[in-house]
């Protein structure tokens, strides 16, 4: 094994210790296929250990060169600049030592052909009595206040649509963007398709995937005469753990390209202009190592901000706490302002 160079897997973190146990599963993966070289991982905010946890493993291993992966799947705030902050943080006491940062999963073959086997999985498993040009995939992206991102949810839309031969698709996205999965299903059900396939392209479950399903359900159990089939989220499919090594050869022979080309914070994206130039900061501190659900009696709910991004607000974290620029449609009628509601007539989360 070499010991002069190491690699960190970066992941969001969550409340769900069922999503921590996957991504430890997805860091044993790597491990599996890069033998050579020690692989630590940690995460931004409440499971634990932290980023930095993992990085003080590799120094105290001799390591001096790390390379560090963003667990996501698209590059939106948390990989282009929470990660990045804290990574900048660390090294900066360590000037002995190089941290090399590599870019998200991205739009790929290979995770392509990862999510067209979830879908093709719940086909399988529901039947062929319907066909698919009668059939309608809605794919749900996890939704970002970063317009790059939620754009490559839908260009994973159009690939798996085409590819696959659905007679329509649609995307929606779990929190912060519009529309949101409740919405974006009822429009779906209007076009009149018989069935409509609900894949979550989400890495890990957690509260975010389990609320997919939820509002699934509760479309469903309103337009009975259409088959709704949920289909399983990526997790670790073996070719999402071949993306995630080869995110980490990417930066060993230099072909490492994060997507700056239409970063709202580097470039005017249309909307989102005020953004350019805002400094790189992460603001998880208040949540980072916190801890999951198990780990607390009182749920650690926040009431006003949902840590794991289900909230109302129209930007990456409630803007209580003043660091990202607010989502210039945190008010649209198909987006977190339909959640707020939903939430209310339930009495609250």
């Amino acid at each position: 094994m070499s010991k002069e160079i190491g690699i960190m897997v970066c992941g969001h973190g969550s409340r769900d210790d069922e999503a921590v146990a996957e991504f430890a599963a997805v860091a044993a993966g790597l491990r599996e296929r890069l033998p050579q070289y020690p692989v630590e991982s940690g995460f931004l905010e409440f499971a634990r250990p932290v980023i930095r946890d993992g990085l003080e493993k590799l120094r105290d291993g001799g390591v001096r060169r790390i390379l560090a992966v963003p667990g996501m799947l698209f590059a939106a705030g948390h990989a282009k600049n929470d990660i990045p902050s804290v990574l900048n943080t660390w090294a900066a006491q360590y000037p002995e030592i190089e941290v090399q940062y590599g870019r998200e999963l991205g739009i790929d073959v290979k995770m392509m052909r990862a999510a067209g086997d979830r879908v093709a999985e719940a086909l399988a498993a529901a039947g062929e009595a319907v066909p698919r040009h009668e059939t309608l995939l809605a794919v749900v992206g996890r939704g970002a206040s970063d317009p790059d991102a939620n754009a490559n949810a839908a260009k994973v839309t159009r690939m798996l649509w085409e590819g696959m031969g659905f007679g329509w698709a649609e995307t929606c996205y779990s929190g912060v963007t519009f529309p949101l999965v409740e919405p974006g299903l009822e429009h779906a059900v209007r076009l009149g398709f018989r069935r409509i396939v609900v894949f979550p392209y989400f890495l890990f479950t957690g509260r975010l995937v389990k609320r997919i399903y939820e509002h699934t359900d509760i479309v469903a159990a309103r337009h009975r005469d259409v088959e709704f089939v949920k289909a399983p989220y990526l997790n670790d499919h073996p070719l999402v753990l071949e993306t995630f090594a080869e995110r980490v050869t990417e930066i060993l022979e230099g072909a490492n390209l994060m997507n700056c080309q239409l970063c709202k914070y580097r470039e005017q994206v249309l909307g989102f202009e005020a953004e350019v130039g805002l400094p790189q900061q992460s603001h998880h501190h208040h949540v980072e190592g916190i801890g999951t659900d198990s780990g607390h009696a009182h749920g650690h709910d926040h009431h006003h901000h949902d840590h794991d991004h289900d909230h109302g607000q129209g930007h990456d974290h409630g803007h209580a706490h003043g660091h990202h620029h607010p989502y210039p449609h945190a008010d649209h009628p198909l987006g977190p302002a339909t959640l707020d509601k939903l939430k209310a007539g339930k009495g609250g989360e």
